[in-house]
Order: C-alpha cells, then sequence, then structure tokens
C-alpha cells in the first residue's frame, strides 16, 4: 500500500537498537532461477558433525527446516539437537554461519547441544551487549558478546549459547527478535535468570567472546553460484549477489539495526531484492509489505532503505 497509508502498522522504535542485535534467515520472495529448479534437488553436500563424527551427505532439501532434518537423520540424532551450523569449518565461527545460501562447494558442520548451565545476573545497565541470531528452526542463540558490556562481565554466558529460558520462560521455539524483545523489556536494577545450552565441544573450545561490534566484512557465501533456502517452495542454484547489490545489503543491515534492533543479513538481502525493479518508494512499500508484511516497517525506514538501494545503484556507498 502506498507509504501515505501504512501509518495504521505499528512502527518499531529505535530505541530497540539500544540493547539487543539480532540476525538470522529471514522468508524470501522467489524470483525467477537462472538454474532449473530440479537441478536444485539433485544437490549433494557433505556434512560432519562439528564435535566429531563421519562424513554424511544431504540433498533434497529445500529450507533450514529440512536441512536439519537431512543432517539428523544422517547420523541418527534428533534435529532439535542442532543449534546451528557453519560453513568450511568445524569452528563455531560465528562469521560463517549457515545463512538462507550456501554456495555449492560448501561443507556443512552441524553443532549439537552440549552442557546446560544457569546464571542469575543484576541488570545494571540498561544495555546488555548481547547479539542473538537464530538457527531458521527456533534456537536462538548469542552471535556476539559487546567488549566491556554487562554481558562481557558474566563469564558464564559465552558466544555459541543457546538461550533456552528467561525467568523461567521456556523461548526455545522463539525467533531472535521475540527474544531480543524480552532481553530488553527486563527491568533495570532486578536480577534475571537464563538458562542456557552450550554447543558440544571436541576439536577446540569456542572463543569466549567476539572483538565485537561490527558485521564482518565477508560475501554472504562463497563460491560464484549458491543454493538459494527459501521458507516456502524449493531451493533454486542462483548467482552470488553482485557488487553493487552487496554495498546496498550491507547498509540496509546497518538501518536495521537502527531502527528495530536486528541485524539480518538474510533479511536485507530479501528487501534489496524486492527493491530491484521498482521505481518509486510507494511500489517498494507495496513490495515489502507483500513479502514481509509481518515486520509493519515503519514509513520513515522504508524511505531510508530505498534512499540506501538507490545510493548503490548511483556508485554513492563505499
Amino acid at each position: 500500500m502506498p507509504l501515505g497509508l501504512r501509518s495504521k502498522k505499528k512502527g518499531k522504535s529505535k530505541e530497540t537498537s539500544k540493547l539487543v542485535e539480532s540476525e538470522a534467515a529471514a522468508p524470501a520472495p522467489a524470483p525467477a532461477a537462472p538454474a532449473p529448479v530440479a537441478s536444485a534437488s539433485r544437490l549433494q553436500f557433505h556434512t560432519q558433525l562439528a564435535h566429531g563424527s563421519p562424513t554424511g551427505r544431504v540433498e533434497g532439501f529445500g529450507s533450514a527446516r529440512e536441512l536439519y532434518a537431512k543432517i539428523a537423520e544422517a547420523f541418527r540424532i534428533d534435529p532439535a539437537e542442532i543449534m546451528f551450523c557453519t560453513l568450511n569449518t568445524h569452528k563455531a565461527d560465528m562469521d560463517k554461519l549457515l545463512g538462507a545460501q550456501i554456495g555449492l562447494e560448501d561443507f556443512i558442520f552441524a553443532h549439537v547441544k552440549g552442557q546446560r548451565k544457569q546464571v542469575e545476573i543484576l541488570k545494571t545497565d540498561d544495555v546488555l551487549g548481547l547479539t542473538i541470531t537464530d538457527n531458521g528452526t527456533g534456537c536462538a542463540f548469542i552471535k556476539r558478546i559487546k567488549e566491556g558490556s554487562l554481558m562481557d562481565q558474566t563469564k558464564v554466558v559465552c558466544v555459541g549459547d543457546h538461550i533456552e529460558t528467561i525467568n523461567g520462560k521456556n523461548v526455545s521455539s522463539c525467533r531472535h527478535y521475540e527474544v531480543a524483545k524480552m532481553l530488553k523489556d527486563l527491568e533495570k536494577d532486578q536480577m534475571f535468570k537464563l538458562e542456557l545450552i552450550e554447543p558440544m565441544k571436541a576439536f577446540e573450545k569456542l572463543e569466549p567472546r567476539s572483538k565485537g561490534g561490527t558485521l564482518p566484512e565477508a560475501k554472504i557465501s562463497r563460491g560464484r553460484e549458491t543454493l538459494r533456502l527459501r521458507t516456502k517452495g524449493p531451493a533454486t542454484v542462483e548467482e552470488m549477489p553482485n557488487e553493487v547489490e552487496e554495498k546496498a545489503i550491507k547498509k540496509v543491515d546497518e538501518l536495521l539495526e537502527i531502527y528495530m534492533g536486528i541485524r539480518d543479513i538474510e533479511l536485507a538481502a530479501t528487501m534489496v531484492e524486492a527493491g530491484r525493479d521498482k521505481k518509486n518508494p510507494d511500489e517498494f512499500a507495496v513490495a515489502l509489505d507483500e513479502t514481509l508484511g509481518d515486520f509493519a516497517f515503519p514509513d520513515e525506514f522504508v524511505f531510508d532503505v530505498w534512499g540506501a538501494i538507490g545510493d548503490a545503484k548511483q556508485g554513492r556507498l563505499e
């Protein structure tokens, strides 16, 4: 609907970016693929459990949920045990998390649930310093901990930990932005309790803290072609985003943090894709409502995203 009519939707406050960031794979539209869909269904990927296992093969999946089910079947484990996957490394490297795109030569490592732990924390600061992401199947976990933050001082809490409960409320099936809001809404100067599950470790321990701050400069995926996973419909083989689109995606991801308190590179890519052939911000707003209406993006945010896409096309983004 035109931007002037979108005020009936409830906008998100910029203040949500003050506490928690969040990023994860997002539902994507289904543009025409450069390669036949049938070829995607025949693709095979090698996989291992990150803490050590024989090598398995998975194929015939079109979403993260289906991929996790295939990996679980290969290793005879419950799909709910898989916390997240990394590409081309057995390390719990948060810069190499599997998103909605997999390079055709990528090797998939699955990180499964390990030791449970509990921690009680006094919220002495409005800012916790956490970046939350999820695996697309209902497992929210910690991607980064800001150096010097309240959570950085709580050594029990580590990068890679799955947040299972907040003050006794089970959040295992909640998306990243829902967990982020719950953490933001915790009262200052009050104690709160987290129950966490860390990933199983064998080769080496997780780094306890990230260097924090900004997103990596790495490409969205490896290789010239990728398998695009979709929430609805089959997976498709697509070309990598070009340099202009990558700059636009990076800028839109920054805007998501400012306006909505989330970091989500795949959501940003979906938004850039939605604006690829649009002629004005009203057309763009309609496309976003059709594809991502549940997010109820505020008008100001839509204008800024449209501007970022235009700046990228005009070569005005670094």
